[in-house]
């Protein structure tokens, strides 16, 4: 049976990572689509319904105070012989990475005592993530007959505490009730918290203090870093067995756990004001590089992981069906960015000795570029799914979909992806750099490599059409290169895989209003056959795609057009309340404002978050 993925944009969240709450703009969390409170992979409570006096009290605003709260201001309708609204109620809904509480606090400046009911009703739940993100309704109703109680299995455990309040089980139902009275002039606070545990997880709260905001003049782009960086401190998390390597979680709500991509990309933009946050993830990641040949799970020797989660995720793409295990490493680009990361955290002062301590990693990593990475000896990066029921598009474009030729039609694989193959020379260069440095051998073979790769690219990746000459989205399973006109092109800026030609000619194809949007660059040209503004990766704009593509501009001196982009993103930062989110739609800014949202487009986003500081860098903050 089909389902629909739910919408999030018109969703309100806190966010401490691994629990999350998400409600409706008002505050109410209700039995629909993504709302609930959530610890890791699973859904604990699908609604918390507030009323006052038998009706939900009337909401007159939202204010996002950072991503750990939300006050929700409503007001109190009381019969009185004055129009004014006189009594408020706040409902203030924090996040810890412990649990869910909210205080509610009424305010009266009627001249007489105000008494009213007060009343809670929850839903409790244990609906595993996947199940939520298809859309499906709950299947499961647990009977909850305390205040403490298992949502899943022993290793589970939410607690729920109400001072003051009656609290009344009925079944997978909770009921709080209080009754109010609030003096002329007075203040009433009530307050309640949901604790939850899970033993068993593979992630969970870190150890350490988070990411500090820097300071920089102009307020859109301060009040742009302080939101961003609130956000990624709620997306900070460990691995259970690592606590004291904290990483990003992707985002939320769908992928609230390790990422390898997501967690590398997020740390090498943020690198400008934070270096120990590239270690700890470098090291988390580390510990679970491949050390042997699965299939099943598309483990490499020297491999960097995609993605954990606490069982296997199962869902349905096209017509296909997807089985990711528990531990999947179906990805091509982890690992030479992964290689990047470490040297350009240790050209960004990471001390010597953690460097060090990873360089037998480092060498393996660069020994799967060769070896495995190279599936079919062609000399470029490919990947094809060999499960059956993994991943087809192992890029960061990883819909089904994604791969697409200038008219519309997909790409059959193996898939040599373009900016893979720059990452992938980045990587050598850099990898052989560490190796001189530490007194290792093997650098003169990796920079051979990387001119090797360099002139193959030149070679085999270059399309033309009336706007001159571009790069290929990808090599297919022909060695034909996709002649798809992409974002794709611009993570080659900054690599150093093209020369100074090639640069300014993937420069100008980038800011041409078929590319730029005036909010970001889309995924394809509007010029594809299959560009849609609200397609996944076929129209929309990623804003961490912009974000890696202005810090590429600016490493090969493009700082015109890096700080065009940055306004632009910076514009559409705006829109959505500072939270730039995951994606949004490739509709022009000079038709649209604000940009319309991908409605299922998670936010916070770790890697969005962190564009924000390319942005700060290409208009002078940082």
């Amino acid at each position: 049976m089909a389902y629909l993925q739910p919408f999030l944009h018109n969703l309100t969240g806190v966010f401490s990572a691994p629990v999350q709450a998400w409600a409706d703009p008002h505050g109410q969390i209700r039995d629909s689509g993504a709302q609930g409170i959530h610890c890791g992979d699973d859904r604990v409570v699908r609604s918390a319904v507030l009323t006052v006096d038998g009706a939900e009290p009337d909401w007159v605003s939202t204010q996002v105070r950072s991503a750990q709260r939300v006050d929700y201001m409503h007001f109190v309708r009381v019969e009185s012989q004055v129009a004014d609204p006189l009594m408020y109620l706040t409902r203030s809904r924090t996040a810890d990475s412990e649990g869910i509480a909210e205080q509610l606090r009424f305010e009266s400046a009627y001249s007489f005592t105000v008494r009213q009911d007060v009343r809670l009703v929850l839903d409790a739940d244990n609906t595993p993530m996947e199940q939520v993100k298809s859309g499906a309704a709950a299947t499961t109703q647990l009977a909850v007959t305390s205040p403490k109680w298992n949502w899943r299995d022993q290793d589970t455990t939410a607690l729920l505490e109400a001072p003051a309040a009656h609290i009344q089980f009925d079944g997978g139902r909770i009921t709080l009730t209080w009754q109010v009275e609030v003096e002329p002039g007075g203040v009433v606070e009530l307050g309640w918290r949901l604790a939850v545990t899970d033993a068993a997880a593979p992630m969970v709260a870190p150890s350490g203090s988070g990411i500090a905001v820097p300071t920089v003049e102009g307020e859109p782009l301060q009040r742009l870093l302080d939101r961003s960086v609130s956000d990624l401190n709620g997306l900070r998390m460990a691995a259970a067995s690592r606590p004291e390597d904290t990483f990003l979680a992707a985002g939320a709500p769908w992928f609230f756990t390790m990422f390898g991509r997501d967690s590398l990309i997020a740390a090498r933009l943020l690198l400008p004001i934070e270096t120990s946050l590239a270690g700890s993830t470098l090291r988390a990641l580390a510990s679970r590089q491949g050390a042997s040949t699965d299939p099943g799970t598309a483990e490499q020797p020297g491999k960097i992981l995609h993605e954990v989660r606490r069982g296997t995720l199962s869902f349905t793409e096209g017509d296909a069906g997807v089985s990711l295990p528990p531990v999947y490493f179906g990805t091509i680009d982890a690992t030479p960015l992964w290689i990047c990361l470490l040297h350009d955290a240790w050209q960004a002062g990471l001390p010597e000795d953690q460097v060090e301590a990873l360089l037998d990693h480092l060498e393996a990593a660069l020994v799967w570029l060769r070896d495995h990475g190279d599936s079919d000896g062609d000399g470029f990066l490919e990947y094809k799914d060999e499960s059956g029921h993994g991943l087809a598009n192992q890029g960061w474009k990883d819909s089904g979909d994604s791969i697409r030729w200038h008219d519309g039609s997909l790409a059959d694989g193996p898939i040599a992806l373009a900016e893979v193959q720059g990452y992938a020379y980045e990587a050598a260069l850099g990898g052989a750099a560490l190796l001189d440095a530490f007194g290792r051998s093997g650098g003169d073979a990796w920079r051979r490599y990387a001119a090797d790769l360099r002139e193959r690219f030149r070679t085999a990746f270059w399309c033309t059409d009336e706007l001159g000459r571009y790069p290929a989205i990808a090599l297919d399973s022909s060695k034909r290169p996709v002649d798809g006109v992409t974002s794709n092109m611009g993570h080659l800026l900054g690599t150093g895989i093209l020369d100074e030609a090639e640069a300014q000619a993937v420069a100008a194809r980038l800011m041409d209003p078929t590319m730029f949007s005036g909010y970001g660059i889309r995924t394809v040209s509007t010029t594809n056959g299959g560009f849609w503004p609200t397609r996944y990766h076929a129209g929309s704009v990623w804003s961490h795609d912009t974000g890696m593509i202005i810090s590429g501009l600016l490493k090969d001196g493009f700082v015109t057009q890096a700080s065009a982009l940055a306004a632009g993103l910076l514009r559409a930062a705006e829109g959505f309340d500072w939270r730039l989110p995951e994606l949004f739609s490739g509709h022009a800014s000079s038709e649209m404002w604000p940009p319309v949202p991908y409605p299922a487009s998670c936010r916070p986003q770790a890697w969005a978050a962190a564009s924000s500081i390319p942005i700060a860098q290409a208009l002078g903050g940082l």
